[in-house]
Parts: C-alpha cells; structure tokens; sequence
C-alpha cells in the first residue's frame, strides 16, 4: 500500500553505503544497546515528538530485528533465571496468533504461553501483552488481568495516525514499535523498544547480543534516512501529502469500500468504532485498523475455509484464540489486489445463493 509514496520520494529515501563503512559490530561501544546507530536513535526520537504517539523522555532505545526479536528479548529480560516454573505469559483474545508461537517455539524453562488473559487465575507473576490498537480487531486496548504481580508489555506497532487517532502520548513502562506498520518497510526488519527500566533494557540487550550479536548496521542506516524522509514530508509536505496524511486517506478509502462491501454480501459483519480526536491529524475520525476482523454468518462454521472457496486468502480467529467463524484480512496490499479483494467479497452473495438453490433442486 505504501509503495505509491515512496516512488514518488525517489531518491530522497535512497541511500549509499561504501563497503568499507560499518564494517563493526559495535556502533556506540559506551551505549547501552552498543549496537543502535546514532542516527537512527536521532530519528526514531523526532518521530515520537512530532507524531505525539509516545514519551521518550527518560527512556532507552532498544533495536531489534524487527519486533519479533525485541518480544523475545523482553521475555528474557522478565523471566527470572532462578524461577522454579516458568513465567506465565498472557494476552486477551483475540490475541496477536504469533504470540502463542513465539512464546512457544524453543519450549524455554523461563516462560510459557498461558494463553486467554481474560480467564487468568494463576497465582503468581506473569506477562500480559497488550497489543494496542489490538491485531486482530483494531480496537484500543488496557490490561485486563486484575491481580498483582503481572509486568505489562504493550505492543504499539499500529498506534499511528493512519489507523487510529492520537490521543495522547503513550507512556509504558515498556513500548514495542517496528518500522513495518509504520512507514511500510517490512523487509528492513527493525524494530525498537522503548524501556523505563534501564536493567530491563539492559538484558534485553543481553538477548540481542546471545541471539544475532546486535543488529544488521545496513538496515538501521536505511531506517534512519527514511524516517528522516517521513518527518521531512510532515514538516513540508509533498503533493501527496505527509506519508500520514497518504496512508490515512487510503486506508478511510479502503474502509469505506469494505464496509459497502459486506453489506451488499450480507454475509458478514465487521466491527464498528468510536471516532476520536487526533491530535496529529487535527480532525476526528474512526479507527482504520491495517486489519479487517470479518465474522461470518452463523452458519458458517469456518469462515477461512468459506472464504478460500471463493479465492479469498485469510487468516482463521482459530489462530488468535477465538472462534473459526472469523478471519483476518489485511488491509495494506497494492491497490489492484484490494480491489479484486472487495469485489469479490460483495459478490459472494450472489454465488452463495446460487450454489444453495443449485443444492436445493
């Protein structure tokens, strides 16, 4: 979805790097993540100060490869070495699917997926993840565990202008963002941490450390010229606009042609939100999730096996800790495939009907 901008910023985005520059592991040998380049920590800082999405006063800039590392290191960083059983670690459903996987994979003796946060009653300390806006659903989030002894780690990827409101500047103890919901750029695997702590961020740089001995210098750089782009363009926007104001407008575009979609189906729901006041956008509007949470009618039973039926690829709510009767879509595909999307989406009806009166005679 974001390609048209960048095209259009050319050579602004574009950078070039000798083969004899950042040859190194170490960027900054006397930082506490060594392995941030300056630069980058420079322009993920301007970016929160003029988006107002986050404080990062008093706080430190973790890197990661992606936020899929920096979630693994903060499971590290929160477990206790010396623990007799491992840490619970919880989310409200629907949850991010690839929670339960990560937390998962290598079967740690520190941490363990303890799934639901909504039916959690284990004595004891735990994790709870709060994603927020929410990935499957879009919807703002808060914890919602009520008993002592839990560490929040909030996921902010899609706290931006383009899909929700700005209210106010988030200020958590522990902050996830990643450049791939951002600016677009999922391929350049970065991601960064915002932590009170500074232990805390120090063993999360300790895991980073064990697990890829930092991270890649060549992808910081490129995060750091477009980030610097991003912020140029809300300064002195272009004819399209800041990359905010781009991305806002399609995605208010692409909402508005789903919903008029699904209800010349009439076979499925979407969920519905409250406008609010962005401080960024300066206009109030609704949230515009990158994900559509779509429900089927309750004769369907699997809705991602429905959907596939009729050449439409999604993601089972099996997977987020709910009923198969939803799926996920993403919204963030190049326009021509969005458009096949929702075309086909609003025929479905028609199809359906005539497969039933077929099975009828």
């Amino acid at each position: 979805m974001y390609e048209r901008f960048w095209q259009q910023a050319g050579d602004k985005s574009t950078i070039v790097i000798p083969g004899w520059q950042s040859m190194s592991y170490f960027s900054d040998a006397g930082s506490l993540c060594w392995f941030l380049e300056p630069d980058f920590a420079e322009e993920i800082i301007r970016l929160h100060k003029i988006v107002g999405n986050a404080v990062t006063e008093d706080r430190h800039i973790v890197v990661g490869t992606g936020s899929t590392q920096l979630y693994q290191a903060v499971l590290y960083a929160l477990s206790p070495q010396d623990a007799v059983e491992p840490l619970s670690v919880v989310s409200a459903a629907p949850y991010y699917s690839s929670y339960p996987l990560i937390t998962d994979c290598l079967k740690s003796g520190l941490y363990k997926w303890a799934g639901d946060a909504r039916s959690f009653n284990k004595e004891g300390p735990f994790i709870e993840l709060v994603t927020s806006p929410n990935n499957p659903d879009g919807y703002a989030r808060q914890s919602v565990v009520n008993k002592s002894g839990g560490i929040l780690v909030h996921d902010l990827a899609y706290y931006w202008p383009q899909y929700t409101p700005i209210i106010s500047a988030a200020n958590h103890d522990i902050m996830l963002f990643t450049v791939s919901k951002s600016t677009g750029h999922a391929g350049m695997r970065i991601g960064w941490a915002l932590v009170k702590d500074e232990e805390v961020a120090k063993k999360m740089v300790k895991f980073v450390e064990l697990n890829t001995i930092g991270v890649s210098k060549d992808s910081q750089l490129r995060a750091a010229k477009v980030l610097q782009v991003v912020i140029s363009s809300c300064q002195y926007p272009t004819s399209l606009g800041s990359l905010f104001d781009f991305s806002a407008h399609l995605m208010e575009e692409r909402w508005s042609l789903l919903r008029a979609a699904v209800r010349q189906s009439g076979l499925f729901t979407l969920p519905e939100f409250s406008p609010g006041s962005c401080s960024f956008l300066n206009r109030s509007f609704a949230p515009q999730p990158a994900f559509a949470w779509l429900k089927c009618q309750e004769l369907m039973e699997d809705c991602e096996g429905f959907l596939r039926s009729n050449n439409i690829l999604t993601r089972s709510g099996k997977h987020f800790g709910v009923s198969p009767q939803y799926v996920r879509i993403s919204m963030l595909d190049r326009d021509e495939n969005f458009y096949i999307f929702v075309e086909r989406l609003s025929t479905i009806h028609l199809r359906h009907s005539i497969q039933v009166d077929e099975r009828g005679e």
